[in-house]
């Protein structure tokens, strides 16, 4: 459709000044004709308050719907053009708008003002009053329309009564809107004054006071743009070397050593050198006039193609490295660490603690106490699981900590509780190996560490680049899993067989509640308790055992939960009943050539608790402050026990910062031995 201009207000003035003399005249003749009985005839249909005040307006409404050539009437308008030129135009009564409001004549006078400007407000939205043959006037009304404007005029006093309380709806959905609004509003300053009261004005080191989000994103753009530039340099002197252009050559690998010297370590635009932002500029002027040299797309695409796979190559190497060394720093005992079993066993032999007798047996294997069995050879960790296990207890004399370590540090850890023996706990520390029954008649795994297969795997030293030569099989070639502290946990009831429930506990937990209350769990017949680590998709049987083989595929479900070990409580009784060990060593020998899962005890454990585990609530047991910086702290600080499981111990440098002072709170740092060898 087409527009309209809108009408000058002079234009606007007169038109409403010629209509107002028109219609008086031809309204006032019809008036001074209506009989006065038909007046009073229509008194009676207003019986209200409410509806007096359209009296006079609904009897005009009614005898003007009462003459048959009402809408014969003619109605001429004068108006200036655009140009300034005067023009009229034409229409019937019958094709005024709805926005037209027709008012008694007799109160002409009296309503001459309003009705004026009634007519003001519905003339410039009305477009037509324009002689247009294009614009014509039944080209724009529609039939329904015009009955609209036929109805409209049959107004009744219920219809009064209801456009009034529609009225009075607007206003009060509007006043409910603007009082919304100032809410919202209110509520929108209140918060920008509460996040501005939190921003840091004082950062050190930074150019803008805001938050971090604030910060330019761009702040490495050059040193991306410089990256990109050394690589299409190396690009094009490889192409100009090709075609002999040994000028262009030696200024591209100029320019591109330049560049990597001005680059060196940094990771932002912040710490590149002064001269870096100049070094890119000329960089570009070089690579501006390699592309007009040597530009050949086909060539371009095979040398960047042939970079590409280049970096791929060495990021894969760096990757397999990364991951080696991580196994290394993680598995290598710090000097402070070594330091302490070494003062401690000196001191053992020494003072004469080695002359003293073993502790009385008869709360050792009180079946009615508290019983915990720790397998470490780490004197520090474990102190720090009794210290937190003994702060954290109601009753810290019902507490029988069974502590089993290796010959070499046997001397260490005795000496430890010895002299820093826990309030009120009793503590055994055992010697593995004086288990004279632990031998590899017995034992799967001692006899398959006799075989040539599983020394080849471990010990193979012919070939150094053996090491790296997979990152998923680094971890599985720790010697913990050929240590039978990691493998001692399938043969508690050989242990302790005088107990009917024990703790299992890691070396590497803290406890921060009191675990008396697992001793009443109901475990429904069940040998394991141990709280559930699947989450979706993650952490279930799949993940450890291989079920393209079909020992695995028929026996178990590859969908079925795991759950972790660190803290489990193990029902001796049902154990012995159901052979555990035994079910253990059937599996073991099955897997001597490590086709059924890697090394490791928690595979095996999947299996010989398959169906055997009861799961205990989460709250108890949260494990991954080893290796997920990302953890609730909530669920952190209301668990009963946490669990380093993982690479970053709390006691290595690698460990994960913010989670170190949930385990560095329980370790003695005023013990004498602790302050020799600097451990802090």
């Amino acid at each position: 459709m087409g527009t309209y201009p809108r009408l000058p207000c002079r234009t606007v003035l007169v038109f409403l000044f010629l209509q107002v003399l028109f219609y008086g005249a031809s309204v006032s003749s019809y008036i001074s004709a209506t009989n006065e009985s038909d007046i009073r005839g229509s008194q009676a249909l207003y019986d209200c308050d409410q509806c007096h005040h359209t009296k006079e307006q609904d009897i005009f409404l009614t005898r003007v719907h009462s003459s048959p050539d009402e809408k014969d009437i003619d109605i001429i308008a004068t108006y200036s053009d655009a140009s300034g030129h005067f023009q009229l135009a034409r229409l019937k009564m019958r094709d005024l708008s709805d926005s037209w409001i027709w008012e008694n004549p007799t109160n002409e006078n009296n309503e001459h003002q309003t009705r004026s400007q009634e007519l003001v407000e519905s003339f410039p939205t009305d477009s037509r009053f324009k002689d247009t043959p294009k614009l014509s006037i039944g080209e724009k009304i529609s039939k329904e329309n015009r009955v609209k404007s036929t109805h409209s005029l049959s107004l009744t006093p219920m219809k009064i009564k209801r456009r009034m309380m529609r009225q009075e709806r607007r206003k009060a959905r509007a006043a409910a809107l603007l009082q919304q609004d100032k809410e919202t509003e209110n509520h929108i300053v209140s918060g920008a004054v509460e996040r501005s009261e939190g921003f840091h004005t004082t950062k050190k080191g930074k150019y803008s006071i805001w938050r971090v989000e604030y910060e330019n994103p761009n702040s490495d753009s050059t040193l991306k743009l410089m990256r990109d530039q050394i690589i299409m340099a190396k690009a094009y002197s490889n192409i100009a070397k090709s075609m002999n252009k040994t000028v262009l050559y030696s200024v591209l690998v100029k320019h591109f050593k330049e560049s990597e010297q001005a680059i060196g370590e940094a990771n932002s635009d912040a710490e590149l050198q002064p001269g870096a932002f100049d070094q890119a500029k000329a960089m570009g002027h070089i690579l501006s006039e390699a592309k007009d040299q040597l530009y050949d797309c086909p060539l371009v695409a095979r040398k960047l193609r042939a970079t590409l796979q280049s970096m791929e190559d060495n990021v894969n190497v760096q990757r397999k490295r990364s991951a080696f060394l991580i196994q290394l720093a993680a598995k290598t005992v710090p000097r402070q660490l070594h330091c302490l079993p070494l003062q401690l066993a000196a001191d053992y032999y020494l003072q004469g603690y080695h002359k003293k007798g073993s502790l009385d047996d008869q709360k050792i294997e009180d079946p009615s106490l508290y019983h915990y069995a720790i397998f470490s050879d780490n004197v520090l960790a474990t102190s720090v699981v009794v210290n937190s296990t003994v702060q954290n207890a109601k009753d810290p004399e019902k507490q029988v900590f069974h502590i089993v370590t290796d010959k070499l540090n046997f001397a260490a850890m005795r000496m430890w509780f010895l002299v820093n023996p826990p309030a009120n706990a009793t503590i055994e520390v055992q010697n593995i190996d004086d288990f004279k029954w632990l031998n590899s008649s017995y034992c799967s795994v001692l006899r398959q560490l006799e075989s040539a297969r599983i020394k080849e795997y471990y010990f193979k030293a012919n070939n150094p680049s053996s090491l790296s030569a997979g990152s998923d099989n680094l971890k599985y070639r720790n010697p913990k899993y050929l240590s039978m502290l990691n493998h001692l946990r399938f043969y508690l009831p050989e242990v302790y067989p005088k107990l009917n429930k024990v703790l299992f506990l890691d070396d590497d937990i803290v406890v921060q509640k009191d675990l008396t209350p697992l001793w009443s769990v109901d475990l429904k017949g069940m040998v394991n308790g141990a709280v559930e680590t699947c989450k979706e998709s993650f952490h279930r049987f799949d993940k450890y055992l291989n079920f393209s083989n079909p020992l695995i595929s028929k026996n178990f479900s590859p969908k079925a939960c795991g759950w972790a070990f660190g803290m489990n409580m193990f029902d001796l009784i049902e154990w012995k009943k159901r052979n555990i060990t035994g079910i253990y060593h059937r599996w073991q020998d099955m897997n001597e050539d490590r086709t059924l899962w890697k090394l490791g005890t928690l595979p095996p454990g999947l299996i010989t608790f398959y169906n055997l585990t009861y799961p205990l609530d989460r709250g108890w047991h949260v494990l991954g402050l080893g290796y997920d910086p990302a953890l609730n702290l909530t669920e952190i600080e209301n668990a009963a026990v946490i669990h380093y499981n993982g690479n970053y111990k709390p006691w290595l440098n690698l460990a994960v910062s913010k989670y170190q002072s949930y385990w560095s709170r329980y370790v003695m740092f005023d013990n004498p031995y602790i302050r020799v060898c600097n451990l802090s």
